[in-house]
């Protein structure tokens, strides 16, 4: 696959990751795409080292799309670790 087409999977896979995983995130749309985009090429790469399987077979395929939704998951739930991001506000 191109570049063009893994830019497009991950933002899909990062709106995807957001929508499964809402709350605000610091960084707004901007970083979300980039943890997508990132996310896409980590999941290909855990599908690879883990299972042993090439999960990045074609853009149509269901794996590619899966592995790269669970990357997305994987970096924006550590990016909110890191960020302290927490879904508890504050009293004063």
């Amino acid at each position: 696959m191109g570049i063009i087409a893994w830019i497009l999977i991950g933002l899909l896979a990062g709106f995807i990751a957001k929508a499964l995983m809402p709350g605000k995130d610091p960084g707004g749309i901007i970083i979300t795409m980039l943890i997508g985009i990132a996310g896409g090429l980590l999941g290909g790469w855990l599908g690879k080292v883990i299972f042993g399987v090439d999960s990045i077979d074609g853009f149509f395929d269901l794996s590619t799309w899966i592995a790269a939704i669970v990357g997305s998951v994987i970096l924006l739930a550590v990016y909110r670790l890191f960020t302290g991001n927490t879904r508890h506000h504050r009293h004063a």
